[in-house]
């Protein structure tokens, strides 16, 4: 079974739809052969995931959202980030990291590839999570919630086809590489997701602390062997 086709089975699985039928085509007619996934075309892909998500009730974490967190960036890109789920901010605006982690990324992103001599800013690589709605008091989100809602990530990563990815915390990183490990441990050391390298980081929501000077410094040495990587 194709991923294409396994991907809409799964749709409709979660709509609690059990069966599918198919109507037979006329006498004499051979049946149509499937269409082929359209790979040079990921900005259409990621409409399709975005209309298949549509108003999702799927999950708990429908209840108190204000927006769908889908996504956003260069749908082209060979970067993509994956963090754990929306904030406040986020949820208000209906676009991920907008707020003062959201924007420490940015200027990490920026920053680094300044430095390392590469013309990459926020718009080139494309950023979303792992669930596409705030959890109430920004809690972690649970393992069904990633369950149901990773569906949609892994399709939008093998939409866009990145060079690599980075995940962005613990949480990402676990849903993701389906690890038990923590970041400390993770982070640094390039994990696989299929074919696709992953960079595990920290999340730049533990950056802000002031405490965590150290972990800043790390974090920069980590996007610099995601982005060489990449656009070497």
């Amino acid at each position: 079974m194709s991923a294409p086709l396994r991907n809409y089975l799964e749709f409709y699985r979660d709509l609690g739809i059990a069966e599918l039928f198919v109507d037979p085509p006329p006498a004499g007619e051979a049946a149509p052969a499937p269409a082929p996934a359209d790979s040079a075309d990921p900005a259409g892909q990621l409409q399709v995931i975005q209309n298949d998500i549509g108003d999702c009730t799927r999950c708990r974490l429908h209840k108190g959202r204000h927006s769908i967190v889908f996504g956003s960036g260069n749908p082209l890109a060979k970067v993509v980030f994956v963090g754990e789920g929306p904030g406040a901010d986020e949820d208000a605006q209906g676009l991920p990291f907008v707020g003062r982690a959201g924007q420490l990324l940015t200027r990490m992103i920026e920053k680094t590839c300044a430095k390392e001599g590469l013309p990459v800013r926020r718009n080139d690589v494309y950023i979303c999570n792992v669930v596409k709605c705030r959890p109430p008091d920004n809690r972690a989100p649970e393992k069904d919630e990633m369950e149901i809602c990773g569906r949609f990530l892994e399709r939008q990563l093998q939409a866009i086809a990145p060079k690599a990815v980075c995940v962005l915390g613990g949480t990402a990183a676990k849903a993701l590489l389906r690890t038990t490990a923590g970041i400390t441990k993770l982070r640094g050391n390039w994990q696989r997701w299929g074919d696709i390298p992953v960079m595990p980081t920290f999340h730049p929501s533990y950056l802000l602390r002031a405490y965590n000077a150290e972990a800043k410094r790390l974090a920069w040495e980590d996007l610099k062997k995601l982005f060489h990587l990449a656009y070497d």
